[in-house]
């Protein structure tokens, strides 16, 4: 993964977000796109993963079903975490390398 600038880390996540809005709608979800950050900024292990994903779970074809996870996978590491101090696991990395 290359070194994001906090400015395109910022615009991916918005861009997640717009996905991640138009496959609740798709998936004519009951959930919104605040219970998923919600759900991400409170997580305490892989189990908060899980049930993002079956937010959108209506037993679509496996190609559909990738797309979701690959863009639940993004929201996960480009939306904040409380366990690390408010930043994104993204925020995270580039901090590292940039040590």
């Amino acid at each position: 993964m290359e070194i994001e600038s906090p400015e395109e880390i910022l615009i991916h996540r918005k861009a997640v977000e717009l996905e991640l809005i138009d496959l609740l709608q798709e998936t004519k979800s009951v959930f919104t796109i605040d219970d998923i950050k919600e759900i991400i900024y409170n997580e305490e292990g892989q189990d908060a993963l899980t049930d993002i994903v079956a937010m959108f779970d209506t037993g679509q074809d496996m190609t559909e079903f990738e797309n979701i996870l690959d863009t639940v996978n993004d929201a996960w590491n480009y939306f904040p975490h409380k366990i690390i101090g408010g930043l994104s696991p993204v925020e995270i990395l580039n901090s590292a390398r940039n040590k």
